[in-house]
Parts: C-alpha cells; structure tokens; sequence
C-alpha cells in the first residue's frame, strides 16, 4: 500500500503560498510537493515525440515496485513545467525541472491534450505545460563497449550532469547495514529482473570512451559525478579509496578540464581527501543524510558502525583543507527525519534539528545540498512511512536559504545556474530558491 500524508489542491497550494509562503517562489513550492508525492503517466502522455527516458541512475526514486508501473521504461528521466498566456490555472509557473518518481496513486497526473501537447494535472485540474528532455545526441551513437550509453554514462539534470554509478551495489547490506531510505541494492535487483542491462561494477576504459565522446559532441554537459555504493572490504581486490580514484586517474587531463569532476562517497581521512585532489577531483560530497545523533544511528547503522557520526562529521569538516570548503558538497535526505515511526512528529523541531547541522557546516564555509525523500517501497522507511509533510520542506527551504544568506556564501558550485527560472537540480528546490 502507498502511503500518504497530505494532499492539496491548485487552489490550497497557492493559498498555503500567499498566507504562509509567499518569501519562497511558488514553482519551489509545486516542485517540492510534485518530489515527495511522484507522479503518473496516462499512455497518451508517453505518446509524444522522442525524449530521454528515466536511466535508473542509482536509485528508483519510484513510489512502486517496478512490476506494478508498467510504464516505467517509457517514463521521462524529468519533466519541465511552466504556464503560458494559454496555460489554464490559477498563478504562473516559470520552468521548473522536476525529476520523475513513479507513483501510480499520485495526485499528480501527466496527459496528453488533444494537440498533442503533455499538461501537468493536480486532482484532474491542469496546472501547467510540461515537456520532456530531449536525447543527447551521444546517446544514439555506437560504442566499443556495446551496452547503451544511458548504462554506461546516463545524462540527467537536462543534461547539465552525466552520472557515472561505477558501482551498483553497496557493501552496507541488509536492514541492519544498509541506510534505511536508500533502494541502490533493492534497484539493481529490480532492474536485473526486468532485464535491463544493468553493469554492477564498471570499467574506468569505457567511462573514459564515453567522456570522451560526449565531450566531442555535446555542448549542454558540464559535469561529471563519481559515485556507487560503499566499499567496506574489497571490491576488485582495492579498498574503497582506491577503487574509486582508478576512475578519475584514468580519466585525462583534458577531459577534467572541460567538465567539473565530482565524487560522491563516504567521508574519507584528509590523506584520501587529498589522493582524490591529486586525481582531479574538483568537488567533494560525503553525505551526512540526516543530523540528529540517534537519527543517524537508526537511519543510517553502517554508517555508524563502520565510521561513526562524530568521525563523519569531523572529516567532512577537515576534507575542506583539501578542496577548499565551498567545493565540499555534502547531502542530506531531507524529510527522513520525519519518517513514521521513527523520527520527528513535530515539523518545526524537526526543521530544527537540520538546520543545526546547516548552521555548523554553512559557519565553516562548506555548503550542503539537499535531496527529497522518496519513500520507496522495498526499504524499511519506504515499506512503514508516508513522504514527509510539505509544511516541513517548505520550512526547510526557508531555513536553508536564510542560514546561506547568513554567512554571505555563493551558490555551490558544480550545479549550473541558480534561482526560479534558471536550475536544472531535479530533486529538490534548494537551487531553485537561491
């Protein structure tokens, strides 16, 4: 069963914005909502001229297992909406690139009118225009290795970032290791099922051939991100350090000049931080997911077996001294710490409780981002707990906006352009909003 918390209407949402939220744009308000409650597709909507279709990058991001969303390999990787003069609706929506969770039970529907043309639908009243993003043309190209370059290399954020998931897996297994939120393993069973061509480890030769020919031939990409899951042992007979930097080691000179490199993965030692300097590494994101100290020991028990809150938190800070503190990116799941049953009850505490961690990281220089919870359906959060409300992301946006103006910080690198109108992060609204 899908579970849900709260629904609006058009109508609510504007009128929760004008009383309560009118210092936040309203598009980061639908963009938020559309996140932590997915979204579904008529056929008529799937019916529309060629687009790039969702890559299942690292996670499902989908509210269903993949065998009850029939469309799911004909879904868009994104949607972008706005309004026009023509648009019926009750307020203007400039574009908004929103990433695509699977819902079939969502309030919010994507169709096809009779001209051809997608709507967005909120409780069967349209909202807005949407259009999907279109195929790289390196995606249509052959390639030594054979296997489609959207397994290889997937584009996402409209094609601004390419997403190199090296490894599938994760060595965190099962419910006493794994992050509770996160679906990486449950994903590549799932895509394994279905019979995608899905590589659980890659080859740095064929990232490397890819980078290549998408720096020949595209103009849109300009990153790149190194990520997988964790390595607690040995993965192809290297620890976790090095398994990772064999990639932008053979990854040339050139090539980490013409994209903005990035690497996702655990918080490492100031020594590894600045072997991944060495190799080119250009940002850094060792995601904390969630603040709160016993939050992160329910949420997060590899994490914490393996290297602890504390010790996290303390190299996250000391890896500025290797990058420099504004290319230290680190995540956090924003609305887990509201999951059913095992977090906040209370909105404003829980907001709190994050904004603390904000404050400690944004007061160093280092600024976080932020990704939506998706409950999804085969992790011990997405099988008991409902998204978190609006109200909390809503207050959150806020928070994170005020404590960045605070300390006088610039938008984070690595992101493309900031503010309503203008960001390509799809899976929240904190770019939106700068």
């Amino acid at each position: 069963m899908i579970k849900a918390r709260d629904n609006y209407t058009i109508e609510s949402l504007k009128e929760l914005w004008e009383k309560e939220f009118s210092d936040l744009p309203f598009e980061a308000v639908v963009k938020q909502d559309i996140l932590r409650q997915g979204m579904v597709f008529t056929a008529s909507a799937l019916n529309v001229a060629e687009y790039k279709k969702k890559d299942y990058f690292i996670f499902t991001f989908d509210r269903a297992p993949l065998k009850d969303i029939p469309e799911h390999t004909r879904a868009p990787e994104e949607i972008r909406i706005f309004t026009d003069d023509k648009t019926p609706g009750v307020t203007k929506i400039l574009p908004t690139v929103i990433s695509v969770r699977l819902n079939p039970t969502s309030p919010y529907k994507l169709d096809a009118d009779g001209e051809g043309n997608v709507k967005l639908y909120l409780a069967d009243e349209a909202i807005a225009n949407a259009i999907y993003p279109p195929i790289p043309a390196y995606y249509k190209e052959k390639y030594s290795f054979g296997s489609p370059i959207g397994e290889v290399a997937p584009a996402i954020e409209w094609g601004y970032l390419i997403y190199l998931t090296v490894f599938r897996n994760c060595q965190y297994f099962g419910k006493d290791e794994e992050c509770q939120f996160c679906d990486i393993n449950h994903n590549w069973r799932q895509q394994k099922r279905e019979g995608r061509p899905y590589t659980g480890v890659k080859n740095p030769e064929h990232v490397v051939e890819a980078l290549e020919r998408i720096a020949a031939t595209d103009s849109v990409a300009k990153a790149f991100t190194i990520t997988g899951g964790s390595v607690t042992g040995k993965l192809g007979g290297k620890d976790e350090v090095e398994f990772y930097l064999q990639f932008p080691r053979k990854i040339s000179a050139s090539l980490k000049e013409h994209f903005i490199s990035k690497l996702v993965i655990q918080a490492w030692e100031l020594d590894d931080c600045k072997k991944a300097v060495d190799a080119g590494v250009k940002i850094y994101h060792p995601n904390y997911e969630v603040w709160d100290v016993e939050l992160f020991k329910k949420v997060c028990p590899g994490k914490e077996r393996y290297i602890g809150r504390d010790n996290w938190i303390r190299r996250v800070v000391q890896s500025a001294e290797a990058f420099g503190a504004k290319y230290v990116i680190p995540n956090f799941v924003g609305g887990v710490e509201m999951a059913d049953n095992v977090g906040f009850t209370d909105i404003d505490k829980a907001v709190e409780s994050t904004s603390e961690g904000l404050d400690f990281f944004m007061s160093k220089g280092i600024i976080p981002r932020f990704t939506t919870w998706c409950p999804e359906p085969f992790t011990p959060l997405g099988e008991t707990s409902a998204p978190a409300p609006l109200l909390y992301y809503l207050k959150l946006l806020r928070s994170y906006k005020a404590i960045h103006k605070k300390y006088a910080l610039e938008v984070p690198p690595g992101y493309g352009d900031a503010g309503v109108g203008k960001a390509v992060f799809s899976v929240s609204a904190f770019m939106d909003v700068l």
